[in-house]
């Protein structure tokens, strides 16, 4: 083989491995890893409990409901006023502050109705019908059947923040 044919194999050798991990090619994330990545999680999701397995098919649970002002599209203009007035970060702090409150044995009913921007929840006692096939919310399933009775989880949604507590 000429000088010239051995350079173009090798050249063309080296262009088909490319982007393929092997000595000498090219390895490691692509453009297209970086552009769908999924958005940071914030601190107060309980990733913890959306990491498991569901444990039951049909769950009930209470929530309340923390927004912030960039979110006022998903509610048609009709963001709670508290929400309007809070960025994400102050969201979070108020989660963490109700789940202090909890921890310390609050009742779940009373910081529901002082806190929930979520009308329905707020005067609702008998809580909401959780089941894979629930009108409800993607991530609100996801939680809602993956806590255990009496648990307590935070899950993000497009709404906002949702505290919820599993009754049954």
């Amino acid at each position: 083989m000429s000088p010239a044919r051995c350079l173009l194999a090798l050249a063309l050798a080296a262009a088909a491995g490319c982007g393929q991990h092997s000595p000498g090619g090219m390895s490691g994330p692509s453009m297209n890893n970086k552009l769908n990545a999924p958005p940071p999680v914030s601190s107060v999701v309980s990733v913890d409990i959306l990491d498991r397995e569901a444990r039951a098919n049909h769950t009930r649970v209470k929530h309340i409901l923390i927004g912030w002002k960039d979110l006022a599209e998903a509610y048609g203009g009709h963001v709670d006023p508290r929400a309007a007035a809070r960025t994400k970060q102050d969201a979070e702090a108020q989660v963490r502050s109700i789940l202090a409150q909890l921890d310390g044995g609050a009742d779940f009913d009373v910081l529901m109705k002082q806190f929930s921007e979520d009308r329905g929840s707020a005067s609702n006692p008998d809580g909401y019908d959780v089941s894979p096939d629930a009108q409800l919310v993607l991530d609100f399933r996801r939680l809602g059947l993956r806590l255990d009775v009496g648990e307590v989880g935070v899950v993000e949604s497009e709404f906002g923040f949702h505290i919820m507590k599993r009754l049954e």
